[in-house]
């Protein structure tokens, strides 16, 4: 009997906390249910626009301080004057220098990768006459390939190749006749270049004088590699 008691003892006091825990739950108010769209409070629209008797094509509008407004989003326009004349210079200036670096960005980099190839064999040469024949032999290679191209680029454009080459070789062109030549050719073209106002010992500078020319080169490269 004692164990009959305890079981019914537990079921009463389950069945008692089930109880109480449901009659809670009926005590609480009841969540009102989603109001529909009729029940729902009128929110206050924008008038619409009042029409005329000869408003017949409808427009885009849009809404501004509550009320609306016809609206048009119109084109771009473009309004284009003449160039002032410090711009035009500078533009010209750029546009021959742009030009110049088209016409002879491809000597250089073919001289620089002839150049580069040379000094690569150079140093595997241990005595000087076979230093001087290697370099005859590839003179006469350079001077077949670019004496005809070469003679047709202007003063100007010269000097731009002469920056080039630096920028490809990492040596001014002064430095390079006189590795090849001797200092005596090295002079004798630095004095050349001097009366056509041009110098062999021009260097380059890419983050410097020589920003734009470097900005062209990229440009140039880029279509190489496309």
């Amino acid at each position: 009997m004692t164990c009959l008691q305890n079981k019914y003892r537990v079921a009463l006091v389950l069945s008692v906390l089930l109880l109480t825990d449901l009659c809670l739950f009926a005590q609480q108010p009841a969540t009102p249910a989603r109001q529909s769209a009729d029940t729902l409070p009128n929110v206050s629209q924008p008038p619409m626009p009042e029409l005329g008797p000869n408003d017949t094509i409808p427009v885009p509008a849009k809404l501004y301080n509550g009320e609306f407004l016809a609206a048009h989003t119109m084109e771009y326009t473009w309004v284009l004057r003449p160039m002032p004349p410090a711009m035009r210079r500078k533009y010209e200036e750029w546009t021959r220098l742009r030009n110049a670096v088209y016409v002879t960005y491809p000597y250089a980099r073919k001289a620089g990768i002839i150049l580069n190839e040379m000094n690569a064999k150079l140093a595997l040469l241990s005595s000087e006459e076979e230093r001087k024949t290697y370099i005859k032999s590839r003179e006469k290679d350079l001077k077949r390939e670019f004496t005809t191209p070469l003679t047709n680029l202007s003063i100007y454009q010269g000097r731009i190749l002469m920056k080039l080459i630096n920028r490809q070789t990492g040596n001014n062109c002064y430095e390079i006749i006189k590795e090849y030549k001797g200092g005596f050719d090295a002079r004798l073209y630095q004095t050349i270049a001097f009366f056509f106002s041009s110098n062999l010992k021009q260097p380059y500078d890419p983050k410097g004088d020589d920003q734009v020319i470097e900005s062209i080169v990229e440009e140039v490269e880029r279509m190489y590699r496309g």
